[in-house]
């Protein structure tokens, strides 16, 4: 997947005239990285691809980076392996291949580890070889997408691995960092996951205080998006307490949000809905409680943890 290549900082990239650059290239896996399920589609276009590992390039003035320009030959090779140095989930793997594709195309890269992949403590995920220099100035923007993106897949499937052999299903919520929520929201399905509503305009979920702009009358609020709302549109109430279900559910929603409800409310809850709804658990719940959580019978758990509070995954690029 070439695309043109980008001016780059003469200094860093100078090279005799008589030496030609060779296209980058890189050796992928032949196996889907994630768990029983369909391929992963990485998200952003060539386009959107390019312009976002630029950016980031940019900021950290990768194209200008005086520390490796003044200590290190413009002829000096290396050879560098990518590690996790905690256990995880790979994502992030496209946007650390254009970094150093972007910096500098004569760098040749061996995926060890595509996004999806269950990494081990000390697991390779890339080998690169080629120019030093390119190596060095790429690094730490290739490796901030990788541990921010990963850090999110590991933790959903810390979260998913906990709830497994329940019929629950971990979704992910719009608390993502501003810019971000594409490929925070990929990496939540590449920790297995699923993604709820993108957007204020992809979904209609009937919050509190949409409710207190109706008067609390749940009924008037449903028959409103119903009005507007595209065909097909699934229609989701928040509610608090068992009395609002019930409205909810005579109103019509597709979907019900349970909102910091206890275990015995949810119970309540699963009962009064009888399967005529999808029920959605979201509020107060972790790693400790999820479990307990899936068991009550909901459909859904949606948790904003996942992409706000995430940590980075630990990775490190070290020279042979």
């Amino acid at each position: 997947m070439e695309t043109p290549e980008l001016p780059r900082h003469p200094s860093l990239f100078a090279r005799t005239p008589e030496r030609r650059s060779a296209p980058r290239t890189v050796t992928p896996l032949q196996v889907p990285a994630v768990d029983g399920t369909p391929y992963l589609r990485f998200p952003l276009s060539q386009e959107a691809l390019t312009k976002c590992v630029r950016a980031a390039l940019d900021e950290d003035q990768a194209f200008n980076d005086l520390t490796t320009i003044a200590t290190v030959r413009s002829d000096r090779r290396a050879r560098a392996t990518l590690r996790a140095r905690r256990p995880g989930v790979a994502c992030g793997i496209p946007l650390a291949l254009e970094a150093f594709r972007q910096v500098d195309p004569k760098v040749s890269i061996r995926v060890d580890a595509e996004d999806g992949t269950r990494l081990g403590d000390g697991d390779a995920v890339l080998y690169l070889t080629g120019p030093a220099r390119g190596l060095l100035s790429a690094e730490r923007v290739a490796l901030n997408f990788l541990q921010r993106l990963s850090g999110v897949a590991s933790l959903t499937r810390r979260y998913v691995d906990a709830v497994k052999d329940t019929k629950a299903r971990i979704l992910d919520t719009r608390k993502t960092t501003p810019g971000w929520r594409t490929l925070e929201k990929y990496a939540v399905c590449a920790g297995g996951g699923q993604n709820h509503r993108r957007d204020l305009a992809s979904a209609i979920l009937i919050k509190d205080n949409h409710l207190a702009a109706c008067d609390g009358d749940v009924a008037v609020a449903v028959r409103r998006a119903r009005e507007i709302a595209p065909a097909g549109t699934k229609v989701e109430v928040e509610c608090d307490q068992p009395q609002q279900v019930q409205s909810a559910l005579d109103a019509g929603a597709d979907i019900i949000m349970l909102d910091n409800m206890s275990l015995e409310a949810m119970r309540e809850c699963v009962a009064i809905v009888g399967g005529k709804a999808t029920l959605e658990a979201s509020g107060g719940i972790t790693l400790d409680n999820v479990r307990d959580v899936a068991a009550v019978g909901v459909d859904w758990i949606s948790i904003g943890a996942l992409t706000h509070s995430a940590p980075a995954l630990d990775l490190a690029l070290d020279f042979d």
